[in-house]
Protein backbone atom coordinates (compact mmCIF):
# COMPACT_ATOMS: atom_id res chain seq x y z
CA UNK A 1 0.00 0.00 0.00
CA UNK A 2 1.48 3.08 -1.15
CA UNK A 3 1.56 6.52 0.97
CA UNK A 4 0.90 8.34 -2.23
CA UNK A 5 -2.35 6.31 -3.14
CA UNK A 6 -6.01 6.39 -2.59
CA UNK A 7 -6.25 3.43 -1.04
CA UNK A 8 -3.55 4.53 1.61
CA UNK A 9 -5.54 7.91 2.32
CA UNK A 10 -9.06 5.76 3.03
CA UNK A 11 -6.77 3.72 5.06
CA UNK A 12 -5.13 6.51 7.15
CA UNK A 13 -8.99 8.17 7.44
CA UNK A 14 -10.16 4.89 8.88
CA UNK A 15 -7.17 3.83 10.95
CA UNK A 16 -7.43 6.96 12.45
CA UNK A 17 -10.77 7.75 13.65
CA UNK A 18 -10.94 4.38 15.07
CA UNK A 19 -7.89 4.73 17.07
CA UNK A 20 -9.38 7.58 18.39
CA UNK A 21 -12.73 5.92 18.83
CA UNK A 22 -11.59 3.05 20.52
CA UNK A 23 -10.90 2.68 23.86
CA UNK A 24 -7.18 3.47 25.33
CA UNK A 25 -6.69 -0.38 26.06
CA UNK A 26 -7.75 -1.92 22.37
CA UNK A 27 -5.47 0.67 20.41
CA UNK A 28 -2.58 -1.11 20.28
CA UNK A 29 -4.86 -3.82 18.91
CA UNK A 30 -5.73 -2.01 16.41
CA UNK A 31 -2.41 -0.71 15.40
CA UNK A 32 -1.34 -3.95 14.88
CA UNK A 33 -4.36 -5.00 13.30
CA UNK A 34 -4.18 -2.29 10.76
CA UNK A 35 -0.19 -2.73 9.72
CA UNK A 36 -0.44 -6.61 9.49
CA UNK A 37 -3.05 -5.13 6.38
CA UNK A 38 -1.18 -2.31 5.55
CA UNK A 39 2.00 -4.89 5.22
CA UNK A 40 -0.28 -8.08 3.26
CA UNK A 41 -1.18 -5.49 0.86
CA UNK A 42 1.99 -5.70 -1.00
CA UNK A 43 3.15 -9.70 -0.92
CA UNK A 44 0.49 -11.29 2.03
CA UNK A 45 2.34 -14.55 2.00
CA UNK A 46 6.04 -12.68 3.26
CA UNK A 47 3.73 -12.06 6.64
CA UNK A 48 4.45 -14.98 8.09
CA UNK A 49 8.63 -14.39 7.49
CA UNK A 50 8.00 -11.18 9.51
CA UNK A 51 5.79 -13.35 12.13
CA UNK A 52 8.90 -15.82 12.41
CA UNK A 53 11.58 -13.60 12.86
CA UNK A 54 9.30 -11.42 15.31
CA UNK A 55 8.87 -14.71 17.63
CA UNK A 56 12.64 -16.08 17.66
CA UNK A 57 13.41 -11.71 18.39
CA UNK A 58 10.39 -11.52 21.31
CA UNK A 59 11.50 -15.00 22.83
CA UNK A 60 15.14 -14.56 22.24
CA UNK A 61 15.09 -10.66 24.24
CA UNK A 62 13.52 -12.66 27.65
CA UNK A 63 15.95 -15.18 27.07
CA UNK A 64 18.46 -12.24 26.98
CA UNK A 65 17.10 -10.63 30.48
CA UNK A 66 17.39 -13.67 32.05
CA UNK A 67 20.54 -15.12 31.72
CA UNK A 68 24.11 -14.38 31.54
CA UNK A 69 27.59 -15.66 30.53
CA UNK A 70 27.81 -17.35 27.23
CA UNK A 71 24.21 -18.86 26.98
CA UNK A 72 23.17 -15.02 26.78
CA UNK A 73 25.92 -14.16 23.90
CA UNK A 74 24.59 -17.36 22.42
CA UNK A 75 20.62 -16.32 22.23
CA UNK A 76 21.97 -13.11 20.77
CA UNK A 77 23.41 -15.09 18.40
CA UNK A 78 20.79 -16.76 17.39
CA UNK A 79 18.48 -13.75 17.31
CA UNK A 80 21.11 -12.15 14.79
CA UNK A 81 21.18 -15.14 12.59
CA UNK A 82 17.56 -15.33 12.09
CA UNK A 83 17.24 -11.62 10.60
CA UNK A 84 20.56 -11.59 8.53
CA UNK A 85 19.39 -15.39 7.45
CA UNK A 86 16.19 -13.99 6.49
CA UNK A 87 18.23 -11.07 4.66
CA UNK A 88 20.75 -13.10 2.87
CA UNK A 89 18.58 -15.59 1.34
CA UNK A 90 16.21 -13.34 0.39
CA UNK A 91 18.35 -10.32 -0.66
CA UNK A 92 21.90 -11.60 -1.12
CA UNK A 93 21.50 -15.28 -2.04
CA UNK A 94 20.65 -14.63 -5.69
CA UNK A 95 23.91 -11.63 -6.01
CA UNK A 96 26.71 -14.19 -4.39
CA UNK A 97 25.73 -17.10 -6.61
CA UNK A 98 25.46 -15.47 -9.99
CA UNK A 99 28.98 -13.76 -9.18
CA UNK A 100 30.39 -17.57 -7.54
CA UNK A 101 28.98 -18.53 -11.58
CA UNK A 102 30.75 -16.03 -13.30
CA UNK A 103 33.82 -16.91 -11.36
CA UNK A 104 33.09 -20.64 -12.41
CA UNK A 105 32.65 -20.21 -15.80
CA UNK A 106 35.68 -17.97 -16.20
CA UNK A 107 37.42 -20.87 -15.18
CA UNK A 108 35.87 -23.09 -17.62
CA UNK A 109 33.70 -24.96 -15.18
CA UNK A 110 30.36 -26.18 -16.26
CA UNK A 111 28.43 -26.19 -13.10
CA UNK A 112 26.43 -23.21 -11.75
CA UNK A 113 24.67 -23.01 -8.44
CA UNK A 114 21.19 -23.49 -8.54
CA UNK A 115 19.43 -19.29 -8.44
CA UNK A 116 16.02 -18.70 -6.47
CA UNK A 117 13.11 -17.42 -7.98
CA UNK A 118 11.75 -15.28 -5.09
CA UNK A 119 10.78 -11.67 -4.59
CA UNK A 120 12.26 -9.68 -2.23
CA UNK A 121 9.95 -9.23 1.05
CA UNK A 122 9.08 -5.16 0.66
CA UNK A 123 11.33 -3.12 3.21
CA UNK A 124 13.12 -6.24 4.79
CA UNK A 125 16.90 -4.23 5.56
CA UNK A 126 14.23 -1.93 7.58
CA UNK A 127 12.48 -3.86 10.15
CA UNK A 128 15.52 -6.26 9.90
CA UNK A 129 17.77 -3.72 11.38
CA UNK A 130 14.93 -2.30 13.98
CA UNK A 131 14.49 -5.88 15.01
CA UNK A 132 18.36 -6.34 15.90
CA UNK A 133 18.34 -3.08 17.37
CA UNK A 134 16.07 -4.39 19.83
CA UNK A 135 17.79 -7.59 20.82
CA UNK A 136 21.27 -5.72 20.89
CA UNK A 137 19.70 -2.99 22.95
CA UNK A 138 17.98 -5.67 25.79
CA UNK A 139 21.91 -7.81 25.32
CA UNK A 140 23.47 -4.55 26.17
CA UNK A 141 20.93 -3.86 29.19
CA UNK A 142 19.74 -0.26 28.03
CA UNK A 143 16.52 -2.04 27.46
CA UNK A 144 14.26 -4.05 29.38
CA UNK A 145 12.55 -7.04 27.53
CA UNK A 146 9.41 -6.51 25.65
CA UNK A 147 6.81 -8.73 28.14
CA UNK A 148 3.65 -7.68 25.73
CA UNK A 149 4.09 -9.81 22.54
CA UNK A 150 1.45 -7.74 20.50
CA UNK A 151 3.28 -4.35 22.06
CA UNK A 152 6.55 -6.16 20.52
CA UNK A 153 5.05 -7.09 17.24
CA UNK A 154 3.64 -3.53 16.99
CA UNK A 155 7.33 -2.00 17.22
CA UNK A 156 8.36 -4.20 14.60
CA UNK A 157 5.13 -3.49 12.03
CA UNK A 158 3.90 0.29 13.09
CA UNK A 159 2.38 0.57 9.50
CA UNK A 160 3.92 4.37 9.68
CA UNK A 161 7.68 3.45 9.23
CA UNK A 162 7.36 -0.25 8.46
CA UNK A 163 8.87 -0.21 4.78
CA UNK A 164 11.23 2.44 4.71
CA UNK A 165 11.87 4.33 7.73
CA UNK A 166 12.81 5.87 10.70
CA UNK A 167 14.73 2.71 11.54
CA UNK A 168 13.42 3.54 15.47
CA UNK A 169 15.30 2.26 18.71
CA UNK A 170 13.47 0.54 21.34
CA UNK A 171 14.00 2.91 24.00
CA UNK A 172 12.04 5.85 21.65
CA UNK A 173 8.78 3.99 20.74
CA UNK A 174 8.32 0.77 22.89
CA UNK A 175 6.91 3.27 25.76
CA UNK A 176 4.86 5.07 23.69
CA UNK A 177 2.63 2.33 23.02
CA UNK A 178 1.80 2.37 26.62
CA UNK A 179 0.73 6.03 26.60
CA UNK A 180 -2.29 7.48 25.89
CA UNK A 181 -2.66 9.90 23.15
CA UNK A 182 -5.70 11.95 22.91
CA UNK A 183 -7.57 14.18 20.09
CA UNK A 184 -5.17 17.46 20.35
CA UNK A 185 -6.15 19.63 17.27
CA UNK A 186 -2.81 21.31 17.06
CA UNK A 187 -0.95 18.28 17.12
CA UNK A 188 -3.28 16.59 14.26
CA UNK A 189 -3.32 19.45 12.16
CA UNK A 190 0.54 19.65 12.67
CA UNK A 191 1.01 15.79 11.57
CA UNK A 192 -1.77 16.66 8.51
CA UNK A 193 0.49 19.20 7.27
CA UNK A 194 3.94 17.49 7.70
CA UNK A 195 2.06 14.72 5.17
CA UNK A 196 0.81 17.24 3.09
CA UNK A 197 4.61 18.58 2.26
CA UNK A 198 5.87 15.09 2.15
CA UNK A 199 2.89 14.25 -0.79
CA UNK A 200 3.76 17.40 -2.33
CA UNK A 201 8.11 16.29 -2.42
CA UNK A 202 6.86 13.19 -3.70
CA UNK A 203 4.15 13.38 -6.04
CA UNK A 204 5.04 17.02 -7.36
CA UNK A 205 8.96 17.10 -7.46
CA UNK A 206 10.19 13.30 -7.25
CA UNK A 207 8.15 11.80 -9.93
CA UNK A 208 7.98 14.46 -12.11
CA UNK A 209 11.89 14.84 -11.78
CA UNK A 210 11.92 11.07 -12.03
CA UNK A 211 10.44 11.51 -15.67
CA UNK A 212 13.74 12.98 -17.02
CA UNK A 213 16.08 10.91 -14.76
CA UNK A 214 14.12 7.58 -16.50
CA UNK A 215 15.15 8.97 -19.59
CA UNK A 216 18.52 9.35 -19.38
CA UNK A 217 19.68 6.42 -17.29
CA UNK A 218 17.16 4.02 -18.51
CA UNK A 219 19.16 4.70 -22.13
CA UNK A 220 22.19 6.12 -21.54
CA UNK A 221 23.60 5.36 -25.06
CA UNK A 222 21.03 7.62 -26.61
CA UNK A 223 22.27 10.69 -24.20
CA UNK A 224 24.33 13.90 -24.33
CA UNK A 225 26.68 14.81 -21.98
CA UNK A 226 24.56 18.15 -20.67
CA UNK A 227 21.66 15.67 -20.86
CA UNK A 228 23.58 13.28 -18.38
CA UNK A 229 24.37 16.26 -16.25
CA UNK A 230 20.97 17.28 -15.91
CA UNK A 231 19.64 14.30 -15.25
CA UNK A 232 22.42 13.23 -12.36
CA UNK A 233 21.62 16.55 -10.74
CA UNK A 234 18.03 16.24 -10.94
CA UNK A 235 18.31 12.64 -10.10
CA UNK A 236 19.88 14.33 -6.50
CA UNK A 237 16.83 16.22 -5.80
CA UNK A 238 14.77 13.28 -6.71
CA UNK A 239 16.13 10.71 -4.40
CA UNK A 240 16.01 13.07 -1.49
CA UNK A 241 11.84 14.61 -2.09
CA UNK A 242 11.12 10.67 -2.90
CA UNK A 243 12.63 9.77 0.35
CA UNK A 244 11.97 12.66 2.65
CA UNK A 245 8.59 12.99 1.11
CA UNK A 246 8.08 9.03 2.80
CA UNK A 247 9.79 9.73 5.78
CA UNK A 248 7.62 13.13 6.47
CA UNK A 249 4.33 10.98 5.24
CA UNK A 250 5.36 8.55 8.39
CA UNK A 251 6.78 10.79 10.97
CA UNK A 252 2.94 13.03 9.89
CA UNK A 253 1.06 10.10 10.17
CA UNK A 254 2.40 8.74 13.57
CA UNK A 255 2.08 12.58 15.10
CA UNK A 256 -2.02 12.60 14.30
CA UNK A 257 -2.06 9.45 16.42
CA UNK A 258 0.58 11.15 19.16
CA UNK A 259 3.63 9.02 18.45
CA UNK A 260 7.04 10.85 17.14
CA UNK A 261 9.14 8.82 15.01
CA UNK A 262 12.74 10.27 15.07
CA UNK A 263 13.99 12.99 12.61
CA UNK A 264 15.66 11.24 9.39
CA UNK A 265 16.69 14.46 6.84
CA UNK A 266 17.88 17.72 7.98
CA UNK A 267 18.61 19.67 4.53
CA UNK A 268 21.34 16.93 3.30
CA UNK A 269 22.75 19.08 0.51
CA UNK A 270 23.46 22.16 2.55
CA UNK A 271 26.65 19.83 3.97
CA UNK A 272 30.25 21.33 4.19
CA UNK A 273 31.48 18.56 4.22
CA UNK A 274 30.82 14.78 3.56
CA UNK A 275 31.09 13.54 7.01
CA UNK A 276 28.29 16.07 7.81
CA UNK A 277 26.17 15.24 4.88
CA UNK A 278 26.19 11.53 6.53
CA UNK A 279 24.35 13.64 9.83
CA UNK A 280 22.10 14.94 7.85
CA UNK A 281 21.01 11.96 5.28
CA UNK A 282 19.27 9.02 6.51
CA UNK A 283 19.65 9.85 10.11
CA UNK A 284 18.48 6.88 11.05
CA UNK A 285 20.13 4.28 9.21
CA UNK A 286 23.67 6.43 10.07
CA UNK A 287 23.37 6.13 13.46
CA UNK A 288 22.44 2.70 13.29
CA UNK A 289 25.91 1.53 11.94
CA UNK A 290 27.72 4.00 14.12
CA UNK A 291 26.21 2.56 16.94
CA UNK A 292 26.45 -1.46 16.03
CA UNK A 293 28.70 -1.60 13.64
CA UNK A 294 31.71 1.44 13.66
CA UNK A 295 31.95 1.73 17.27
CA UNK A 296 31.86 -2.59 17.61
CA UNK A 297 35.24 -2.15 14.98
CA UNK A 298 36.41 -0.05 17.33
CA UNK A 299 35.59 3.36 15.83
CA UNK A 300 38.07 6.07 16.23
CA UNK A 301 39.66 4.66 19.77
CA UNK A 302 42.12 2.89 17.37
CA UNK A 303 45.48 3.39 15.28
CA UNK A 304 45.08 6.02 12.26
CA UNK A 305 45.21 3.28 9.93
CA UNK A 306 42.57 1.22 11.76
CA UNK A 307 39.91 4.14 12.26
CA UNK A 308 40.40 4.84 8.37
CA UNK A 309 39.61 1.27 7.69
CA UNK A 310 36.66 1.00 9.97
CA UNK A 311 35.33 4.02 8.40
CA UNK A 312 35.21 2.79 4.87
CA UNK A 313 34.19 -0.75 5.96
CA UNK A 314 31.75 0.60 7.70
CA UNK A 315 30.27 2.45 4.48
CA UNK A 316 30.96 -0.73 2.23
CA UNK A 317 28.40 -2.72 4.24
CA UNK A 318 26.30 0.42 4.09
CA UNK A 319 26.25 0.42 -0.07
CA UNK A 320 25.78 -3.72 0.40
CA UNK A 321 22.82 -2.98 2.77
CA UNK A 322 21.22 -0.56 0.31
CA UNK A 323 20.95 -3.38 -2.43
CA UNK A 324 22.65 -6.68 -4.18
CA UNK A 325 24.12 -5.60 -6.70
CA UNK A 326 27.74 -3.92 -7.46
CA UNK A 327 26.40 -0.14 -8.31
CA UNK A 328 25.59 -0.18 -4.38
CA UNK A 329 28.79 -1.32 -3.66
CA UNK A 330 30.91 1.11 -5.63
CA UNK A 331 28.20 4.10 -4.43
CA UNK A 332 29.23 2.60 -0.42
CA UNK A 333 32.78 2.94 -0.97
CA UNK A 334 32.96 6.03 -2.76
CA UNK A 335 31.83 7.51 0.21
CA UNK A 336 34.21 5.49 2.32
CA UNK A 337 36.81 6.93 0.01
CA UNK A 338 35.62 10.68 0.33
CA UNK A 339 35.33 10.62 4.48
CA UNK A 340 38.78 8.82 5.05
CA UNK A 341 40.37 11.12 1.99
CA UNK A 342 38.45 14.43 3.66
CA UNK A 343 40.46 13.54 7.11
CA UNK A 344 43.71 12.67 6.06
CA UNK A 345 43.50 16.63 4.04
CA UNK A 346 41.18 18.64 5.89
CA UNK A 347 44.25 20.72 7.80
CA UNK A 348 45.88 21.10 4.75
CA UNK A 349 42.85 22.50 3.08
CA UNK A 350 41.57 24.48 6.16
CA UNK A 351 45.21 26.39 6.09
CA UNK A 352 45.24 26.72 2.39
CA UNK A 353 42.80 28.70 2.82
CA UNK A 354 43.76 30.65 5.38
CA UNK A 355 46.48 31.79 3.35
CA UNK A 356 44.57 32.49 0.02
CA UNK A 357 42.84 34.82 2.77
CA UNK A 358 39.21 33.25 1.19
CA UNK A 359 36.27 34.78 3.18
CA UNK A 360 34.09 32.74 5.17
CA UNK A 361 31.04 32.65 3.31
CA UNK A 362 33.25 32.06 0.21
CA UNK A 363 34.51 29.26 1.75
CA UNK A 364 31.16 27.68 2.98
CA UNK A 365 29.37 27.79 0.23
CA UNK A 366 32.90 26.38 -2.25
CA UNK A 367 32.64 23.58 0.64
CA UNK A 368 28.36 23.21 0.22
CA UNK A 369 29.20 23.17 -3.92
CA UNK A 370 32.23 20.23 -3.71
CA UNK A 371 29.96 18.38 -1.32
CA UNK A 372 27.40 18.25 -3.48
CA UNK A 373 29.26 17.21 -6.40
CA UNK A 374 30.94 14.36 -4.39
CA UNK A 375 27.90 12.79 -3.51
CA UNK A 376 25.79 13.76 -7.29
CA UNK A 377 28.85 11.62 -8.53
CA UNK A 378 28.45 8.51 -6.34
CA UNK A 379 24.43 9.15 -6.73
CA UNK A 380 25.74 7.84 -10.75
CA UNK A 381 26.36 4.11 -9.48
CA UNK A 382 23.28 4.24 -7.17
CA UNK A 383 20.73 5.13 -10.28
CA UNK A 384 22.38 3.45 -12.90
CA UNK A 385 21.17 0.28 -14.17
CA UNK A 386 24.17 -1.83 -14.31
CA UNK A 387 28.13 -0.93 -13.82
CA UNK A 388 28.92 -0.87 -17.56
CA UNK A 389 25.95 1.65 -18.22
CA UNK A 390 27.15 4.01 -14.85
CA UNK A 391 30.64 4.28 -16.49
CA UNK A 392 29.66 5.08 -19.74
CA UNK A 393 27.33 7.28 -18.09
CA UNK A 394 30.81 8.82 -16.42
CA UNK A 395 32.68 8.88 -19.62
CA UNK A 396 30.19 10.48 -21.67
CA UNK A 397 29.65 13.37 -19.33
CA UNK A 398 33.54 14.10 -19.02
CA UNK A 399 34.15 13.43 -22.43
CA UNK A 400 31.07 14.88 -24.11
CA UNK A 401 31.39 17.67 -22.40
CA UNK A 402 33.40 19.86 -24.90
CA UNK A 403 31.78 18.62 -28.05
CA UNK A 404 28.24 19.79 -26.15
CA UNK A 405 29.53 23.41 -24.96
CA UNK A 406 31.38 24.04 -28.99
CA UNK A 407 27.62 22.79 -29.71
CA UNK A 408 26.14 25.25 -27.88
CA UNK A 409 28.87 28.17 -28.96
CA UNK A 410 28.49 27.59 -32.50
CA UNK A 411 24.84 26.97 -33.05
CA UNK A 412 23.16 27.94 -29.78
CA UNK A 413 21.24 25.06 -29.36
CA UNK A 414 21.75 21.70 -28.02
CA UNK A 415 20.01 18.13 -28.33
CA UNK A 416 19.25 17.16 -24.71
CA UNK A 417 17.35 14.07 -25.17
CA UNK A 418 15.21 14.43 -21.65
CA UNK A 419 12.35 12.37 -22.65
CA UNK A 420 10.31 16.35 -21.85
CA UNK A 421 9.55 18.94 -23.37
CA UNK A 422 11.39 23.03 -22.67
CA UNK A 423 8.49 24.38 -20.32
CA UNK A 424 8.37 21.19 -18.18
CA UNK A 425 12.25 20.98 -17.76
CA UNK A 426 11.88 24.64 -17.38
CA UNK A 427 9.39 23.96 -14.25
CA UNK A 428 11.71 20.90 -12.77
CA UNK A 429 14.36 23.67 -11.93
CA UNK A 430 11.83 25.98 -10.74
CA UNK A 431 10.68 23.39 -9.00
CA UNK A 432 14.09 22.34 -7.09
CA UNK A 433 14.71 26.33 -6.36
CA UNK A 434 11.11 26.38 -4.47
CA UNK A 435 12.49 23.46 -2.50
CA UNK A 436 15.88 25.05 -1.99
CA UNK A 437 13.70 27.91 -0.64
CA UNK A 438 11.70 26.00 1.66
CA UNK A 439 15.23 24.39 2.99
CA UNK A 440 16.70 28.18 3.14
CA UNK A 441 13.53 28.61 5.54
CA UNK A 442 13.77 25.80 7.56
CA UNK A 443 17.18 27.10 9.14
CA UNK A 444 14.99 28.88 11.80
CA UNK A 445 12.63 26.10 12.21
CA UNK A 446 10.62 23.23 10.77
CA UNK A 447 8.42 24.07 8.16
CA UNK A 448 5.73 23.34 10.31
CA UNK A 449 6.59 26.02 12.54
CA UNK A 450 7.06 28.38 9.55
CA UNK A 451 3.08 27.65 8.65
CA UNK A 452 1.91 27.96 12.00
CA UNK A 453 3.30 31.11 12.35
CA UNK A 454 1.43 32.92 9.73
CA UNK A 455 -1.65 34.44 9.79
CA UNK A 456 -5.03 32.67 9.17
CA UNK A 457 -5.63 33.52 5.66
CA UNK A 458 -2.12 32.89 4.15
CA UNK A 459 -2.30 29.66 6.18
CA UNK A 460 -4.77 28.25 3.94
CA UNK A 461 -3.59 29.79 1.06
CA UNK A 462 -0.26 27.71 1.49
CA UNK A 463 -2.77 24.75 2.15
CA UNK A 464 -5.18 25.10 -0.96
CA UNK A 465 -1.63 25.92 -3.29
CA UNK A 466 -0.30 22.82 -2.38
CA UNK A 467 -3.39 20.72 -2.74
CA UNK A 468 -3.79 22.44 -6.09
CA UNK A 469 -0.37 21.58 -6.98
CA UNK A 470 -0.62 18.05 -6.22
CA UNK A 471 -3.56 17.67 -8.42
CA UNK A 472 -2.31 19.72 -11.53
CA UNK A 473 1.38 19.16 -11.39
CA UNK A 474 1.27 15.84 -9.61
CA UNK A 475 2.56 12.64 -11.53
CA UNK A 476 -1.10 10.77 -10.51
CA UNK A 477 0.49 7.16 -11.26
CA UNK A 478 0.99 5.96 -7.70
CA UNK A 479 4.57 5.63 -8.64
CA UNK A 480 6.35 3.40 -5.53
CA UNK A 481 8.86 4.97 -3.39
CA UNK A 482 12.74 4.32 -4.67
CA UNK A 483 13.57 3.29 -0.53
CA UNK A 484 10.64 0.15 -0.70
CA UNK A 485 13.03 -1.73 -2.80
CA UNK A 486 15.51 -1.90 -0.05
Amino acid sequence: MLFNSLEFAIFFILVTTLYFLLPYKYRWMLLLVSSCYFYMAFVPVYIVILGVTIVIDYYAGILLEKTEGKKRKLYLIISLIANIGVLAIFKYYNFITININEALHSFNSSSSLPLLNILLPIGLSFHTFQAMSYTIEVYRKNQKAERNFGIYALYVMFYPQLVAGPIERPQNILYQFYEKYDFDYQRVTDGLKLMLWGLFKKVVIADRLSVVVDAVYNNPHGSSSFSIIVATIFFAFQIFCDFSGYTDIAIGAAKVMGFKLMTNFNRPYHSKSVSEFWKRWHISLSTWFRDYLYISLGGNRVSVPRWYFNLFFVFLISGLWHGANWTYIIWGALHGIYLVFGLITGEGRNNLMKKLSVPTGVNIFLQVIVTFCLVDFAWIFFRANTLTDAFYIIKTAVGGFPNDVSQLLTHHQLNLNLGVSTGNLLGCVALILLLEVVHIVQKHGTIVEWINAKPLIQRWAIYYAAVLMIIVLGVQTDKQFIYFQF
